[in-house]
Parts: C-alpha cells; structure tokens; sequence
C-alpha cells in the first residue's frame, strides 16, 4: 500500500507513531510526532495505522475484526463519557473517517420539518472529528442525525458517490446497542456505518440528456442577469485576514530573544487576532507560522480546540505549503 501525505503511521522497529506531513524523496519521508516534531524516517520502516470499525453480521452494532482485510469505511460515532450506563452524563458524537480520502461535511439534526445543520467542515484521511457534547435529552429532542460528506483527495483519485445519510438515535434504541472499544476512542462507542463501498473501477459519471441541457441553458440565461456588486466583494473579503506569525513580522529587533519568548509573542498575537475576529463577525483567518519543528503549530492548535465557535484545517497547499493554518469562524 502506498504511503500519503496525511496518513498516520507507526515505525517497524521501535515504539511509537505519527502522522506523515512530506516526503524528501522516494525513500524517505517526514513524520510529525505527538509533541510537534517532525523526523525523517525510511519508508520501508513505517507502517501504515488502518484504524477499521467492521459492521457484525449478526447484530446491529459494530464490532473490531483484525482479521479482515483492509477497507475504506466512514462511520458516525457516539462515546459515552463511562463505561457504566448509570453514570453516563454527556456524549460525544464524532465523524470518524477510517477511509485513505479527505471528507467535506455538513452535520445535521431534524427540526420538526426541516434540517437544521449544526456544524460543517473538513475532516482528513483516517482522522476523527468532534461533532457535538450532548446530554441524554438531546436524543430525544433529536432523533434524526444527518450526516452529508463529499469524498476527494489532493491527488489523482477515483472520484466517489457522496454520502447523504440520516441515523435515528432515541435513548430507547441506543440502549439496544452494544457499546464496543476502538483505540481512537477512550471509551467504548456506539458506532454506526456511513459508507462502506468506495468504488475502484465503475464509472459513476453520468451523461446529460437534453432535457437536462436545455435546464441548463435556463438557469444561465437567468444569472446572467445577475451581478455581484464591487462593494459586496470588497465586504466579503474584509471578512478574510491573513497574519504572518514570523517573528521578523511581529518585533523590530529579534536579537536577544530566546525561543520561548518568540513562541510566547506568536502566541500572544494568535489569541489577540483571534479574540477580534470574532467580535467582528469574520469568516476566516490564515495563520502562517511556517513548518519549522512543528511546536508553534501545535500550539496554535491547542488554542484553536478551547475556542467555541471555530473550526481549523491546514490551509491551502498551493497557497502557503504546509506553513499555514485556517480557522473557519462559524
């Protein structure tokens, strides 16, 4: 199996795992430790880390099967925060991408008739991310869960048919599950399968008809008509910011200065940015911070997991390599 940017490893023979963030050459790749380092490690020495949930024949819940062969799958995931049923106060309720694409979401819950979407965003290859912190209550309010993904990756790839699925979740049938263990999970989980089938060889592009065209040739007809005004874009892009956290960029003179009081003045200008956009009601941000050992990221990142109302993603690849970090104000 070839090895890809984004993907979790551990090493052959020694302890320990990472996430892989480059490659140097054909033989050597980068990975970023736990603490934010990144190290060079051989390519025949790291083992890809396939963390699979299999669906159980026999029951309707989900059970680990390291037996089976290794397959792409996205699952919706509900933890308790204890083991016992009785003590359980509050659940996490995670979109766990145990699959080798990245997933574009949007996570909903039924309001009487309609949808009503909570939270969207993007999620990599074989990563987690938390949805929501509920208590009981909230399932009974809300039974229906939606969950809508598109699949794609920053590679050539076989393009896939979007998940659009809605799991029912009342307390009643949540206590006819079995909880099972996963190790990306403290606790044991509900879980419940999303996406299982990814397509290798079919082809899922379809051909237009001409009742399709000729909708087509309507719809452009009328937004032709329609034009974005200079002012409205010029409002749209006062709701970006992007803030180079070099330090060169933020004091005039960096001589004298030890590591940890730059990475404290990073820092420090991260929350005060951060702290103004959302009383300004901004959209986003772009920190640049650069690669460097992976320290002021992590940081940066921590700081980003304690702030309610955003969400972050590494940002555009084409734009700032892999020294740039994007926090989406919701």
């Amino acid at each position: 199996m070839k090895l890809r940017i984004g993907d979790k490893v551990r090493f052959l023979n020694e302890t320990g795992e990472g996430t892989i963030t480059r490659f140097k050459d054909k033989n050597y790749a980068f990975v970023e430790m736990p603490d934010g380092f990144e190290i060079p490690y051989f390519i025949k020495e790291l083992v890809p880390i396939h963390t699979e949930l299999i669906i159980s024949s026999e029951a309707d819940n989900l059970d680990l099967n390291p037996e089976s062969g290794i397959a792409d799958a996205v699952y919706f995931v509900i933890e308790p925060d204890h083991e016992l049923p009785v003590l359980v106060s509050d659940y996490s309720i995670y979109l766990f991408n145990s699959s080798s694409y990245n997933l574009m979401y949007a996570y909903s819950i039924k309001d009487d008739a309609y949808f009503q979407t909570l939270k969207h965003g993007e999620v990599g290859a074989y990563q987690k991310i938390l949805l929501k912190q509920v208590k009981i209550e909230f399932f009974k309010e809300y039974p229906y869960q939606k969950i809508e993904c598109i699949l794609f990756k920053n590679t050539h790839y076989r393009a896939q048919i979007p998940i659009a699925e809605t799991v029912f979740v009342n307390p009643s049938n949540l206590n006819q599950y079995q909880l099972i263990k996963h190790h990306e999970f403290k606790r044991p989980v509900y879980a419940f399968m999303l996406k299982d089938e990814f397509i290798v060889a079919q082809n899922i592009e379809q051909e237009l008809s001409n009742e399709d065209i000729q909708r087509l040739k309507t719809i452009k007809e009328f937004k032709s008509h329609i034009r974005e005004s200079k002012s409205h874009k010029e409002q749209l892009k006062k709701l970006e910011k992007e803030i180079d956290l070099h330090i060169e960029e933020l004091v005039d003179d960096v001589a004298g200065l030890l590591s940890h009081e730059m990475l404290s003045i990073q820092l420090e200008r991260v929350e005060k940015e951060l702290d103004k956009a959302l009383n300004a009601g901004m959209k986003k941000l772009v920190f640049i911070h650069g690669v460097g050992n992976g320290r002021l990221k992590m940081e940066i990142q921590k700081i980003l997991k304690s702030t309610k109302g955003v969400t972050f993603q590494d940002a555009s690849y084409k734009d700032y390599g892999f020294g740039a970090t994007q926090v989406n104000i919701l």
